[in-house]
């Protein structure tokens, strides 16, 4: 009977070590909004600690850079803070990395609001450019450009400097780099953020470089830069895309 007691024992230890898997029986949602109804249950203590810190960063945020003369708006097929802000990053593109650079793309998707006339503020950069994208220089070929452009016409127009096209029904025409036609077996560098880099919002072409170089540098911060630089905000819509 012994011998018996002692075989059984490490299996019942056993069996009862065994984890059974977890099943969800019952689940329930409640809609929280977030807004002033939670400043009942704010941590004071905490709010307090944290006042000075938010009193600067206001005061940061709140600088002016430079000025806009008239209303900025990203609209299709081009616009002034459209063409301004592929403009700009042309600019600190070819500044930042000593190269000659041939075009830059910035999708619209990627312009976050409208900036009025008068001061232009960190803030205001921060809330056009919300996201930690990082400028990176692509070596596309010119056939890669012409494919680029095609997309370009498919959607309506993008952000893009140093680029001409005609846009007639959703095709790309008269397409020209720097007032030349794009010869398809050369190689051009283009200046875009690293999320597009990818091939994203519809930009596939972006995807197939031969060479990448990475910046590191936020293009959030290299506006703010430009603006600095040139503190008078404004870009004429010159035509660089035209629908007909």
């Amino acid at each position: 009977m012994k011998r018996l007691i002692l075989i059984l024992a490490p299996c019942l230890i056993l069996a009862a070590c065994q984890h059974r898997p977890l099943q969800v029986t019952q689940a329930s949602e409640e809609l929280i909004s977030i807004d002033t109804s939670l400043d009942a249950i704010a941590d004071s203590a905490y709010l307090t600690l944290l006042e000075p810190v938010r009193l600067s960063l206001e005061e940061q945020l709140s600088k002016p850079l430079g000025t806009a003369p008239e209303h900025m708006q990203a609209l299709k097929p081009e616009s002034n803070l459209l063409n301004w802000s592929a403009d700009a990053l042309l600019h600190m593109a070819q500044q930042v990395s000593g190269q000659d650079v041939d075009m830059s793309v910035v999708n619209i998707g990627g312009l976050r609001c409208e900036w009025p006339a008068g001061d232009i503020t960190f803030r205001n950069v921060f809330e056009l450019m919300p996201f930690d994208n990082e400028l990176v220089i692509l070596t596309l070929t010119g056939q890669d450009l012409l494919d680029l452009a095609q997309c370009f016409a498919e959607q309506g127009g993008q952000g893009m400097s140093g680029m001409r096209l005609v846009i007639h029904n959703n095709k790309a025409e008269r397409v020209t780099l720097n007032s030349h036609p794009i010869v398809p077996q050369m190689l051009y560098r283009v200046a875009t953020s690293d999320y597009l880099s990818e091939g994203n919002d519809r930009l596939t072409p972006l995807n197939r470089y031969s060479a990448r170089w990475n910046s590191g540098m936020k293009i959030r911060d290299l506006y703010i830069d430009y603006i600095r630089q040139h503190p008078i905000v404004s870009a004429p819509t010159d035509g660089r895309t035209t629908i007909r």
